[in-house]
């Protein structure tokens, strides 16, 4: 017998809150998961994630919540970390910093722990130790208390990603990338029975620039001057992918990239949303 665990992609603001509300639910059905994992630091405008949508995504179908640099964005959602019980901050952040590092569930009789990592590279302002030597103790610790062990890789380069994979494979059922918002094509089991893919992708707009409006993106690098980046609505899509993990072993038995197109309408664009 397998558990069927779903990992979403990066959820880049409305229009990635719309992909979900048309189709998670159904989804999920669709594939009998039994736990949902979502990036969700992008979900409020495609920067952070407000306390109210982190609620909303929890009714829509998503059972754990990470994140990575953007995290602490918004000041309401940082005040709800200490009695959330459903979001997981990096594992690796500074021991004070605010909310959970891990999460531990049942599923079909089995406890399933969920923990979240960000990576070394691009990311030195944050402060995060050494992902490596922390994934040692804390993997060895979430072993003893739960027989499947997931985990959600933040990390701003797909090489330290693979080789983050690579260094725990046979310790835990999967290694799943998040945070460059574009669905890699590099989706494995490795040797020793661990699933990996360097980036499950995002949930809102495909033609996009990882989910935000190209013309904001290009004023950007053709003026150097700065400006409000705004979420597109072109294409939309739920991106990410299907872990299969045996019951018994705690190891990966599959993992596929799960894609979908989902037609949803724009909001009407309000004065000052431009």
């Amino acid at each position: 017998m397998s558990l069927n665990v779903l990992f979403l992609g990066e959820i880049v603001g409305r229009a990635g809150i719309a992909v979900l509300k048309k189709e998670l639910r159904s989804l999920r059905h669709e594939l009998d998961v039994d736990l949902c994992i979502a990036n969700g630091e992008g979900t409020t405008n495609g920067f952070g994630i407000g306390a109210a949508h982190s609620v909303q995504l929890t009714k829509l179908g998503v059972d754990v919540i990470t994140g990575g640099e953007k995290f602490y964005y918004k000041v309401d959602f940082v005040e709800f970390l200490p009695k959330c019980p459903f979001a997981i901050r990096p594992a690796n952040y500074p021991p004070l910093s605010p909310g959970r590092p891990f999460r531990i569930l049942e599923r079909k009789g089995h406890r399933i722990a969920v923990v979240n990592f960000i990576s070394s590279s691009g990311f030195s302002r944050i402060g995060a130790s050494n992902p490596f030597v922390q994934a040692d103790h804390l993997v060895k610790k979430l072993q003893e208390d739960a027989g499947i062990v997931l985990v959600q890789f933040h990390s701003a380069t797909t090489a330290e990603c693979a080789t983050f994979a690579h260094y725990l494979d046979g310790r835990v059922a999967c290694v799943v990338g998040t945070h460059n918002k574009v669905m890699s094509a590099d989706a494995t089991i490795l040797e020793g029975g661990t699933a990996f893919i360097s980036d499950d992708g995002r949930c809102g707009a495909d033609m996009s620039v990882g989910g935000l409006d190209p013309d904001k993106e290009i004023y950007k690098f053709t003026t150097a001057l700065p400006t409000r980046s705004w979420e597109s609505w072109s294409d939309c899509q739920i991106q990410g992918v299907l872990v299969k993990v045996d019951e018994e072993s705690g190891k990966a038995l599959e993992i596929t990239p799960v894609r979908r197109r989902v037609e949803v309408e724009r909001p009407e664009v309000k004065k000052n949303d431009d």
